[in-house]
């Protein structure tokens, strides 16, 4: 599946597809590749491209507020995750975190505990490419490692975006390599701390947590500054090493 962009307009076609819309009929050719220009029976032309994390972002069908981008390129550089790592998640939502991490080379086993949204987010990963390695499962991750330790194995990093996420951390040592990282993505303070506490009780070191903000910077003919519109806060990071 690729995107097809014309003036801010988006469509994620399949070779072999037709889209029908004001601009006329676009009949993608079986041998489409990303770079190629294709034209509806109107003459209006299409740029192809492939799917980069962010178009993920946007065009998974939703099953709540994902995780944001930049969230996730901060998750993803202090912790290194690479081509390789085993990758724990819990709190799968849409999936956008899974995404990049499989993208990036990682085999993740992801937990969700609705089961509708372990479809929705399932559906997400083929749309994504990357479904033969990102595993969602339905349940609670601390389930299954009080039922049979064994089948979970261990990881190189754990990643929490769930309400429970201290419970979870109590018991990383179990989950995750010497070495190896924790995440947690939590929205407030108070889910903050307690996530803390629980990374020093439970003997993690390099505690460091960091609010993200982000500002988008607007150029006019008045002068430069800080855009007023926008999200501005997003959540808490928690990282800790085992």
């Amino acid at each position: 599946m690729y995107l097809f962009v014309r003036d801010g307009r988006e469509y994620l076609l399949s070779p072999g597809e037709t889209l029908e819309s004001d601009l006329g009929i676009l009949e993608v050719p079986e041998d489409v590749a990303p770079g190629d220009v294709v034209e509806t029976h109107l003459g209006e032309a299409f740029e192809v491209r492939d799917l980069r994390g962010p178009d993920l972002f946007a065009h998974f069908e939703r099953t709540g507020a994902p995780m944001m981008p930049r969230d996730i390129g901060l998750i993803m550089g202090h912790t290194g995750a690479c081509e390789g790592d085993r990758v724990l998640d819990a709190g799968t939502g849409t999936g956008v975190l899974s995404a990049y991490l499989a993208r990036a080379g990682a085999e993740v086993v992801t937990y969700e505990r609705n089961p509708e949204f372990a479809d929705v987010a399932r559906s997400n990963m083929d749309l994504a490419g990357i479904g033969d390695r990102v595993e969602v499962r339905v349940g609670d991750v601390t389930d299954d490692l009080d039922a049979d330790p064994d089948d979970l194995g261990t990881f190189d990093l754990l990643t929490l975006d769930t309400e429970d996420a201290p419970r979870v951390i109590r018991r990383a040592h179990e989950l995750v390599v010497p070495g190896g990282y924790v995440t947690a993505y939590v929205p407030f303070v108070e889910g903050t701390r307690a996530a803390v506490e629980a990374a020093r009780e439970a003997g993690l070191e390099d505690i460091e947590t960091y609010e993200t903000l982000q500002r988008e910077m607007d150029f006019d003919s008045r002068g430069s500054r800080p855009s007023t519109a926008g999200v501005g806060h997003t959540g808490y990071l928690l990282f800790a090493r085992a």
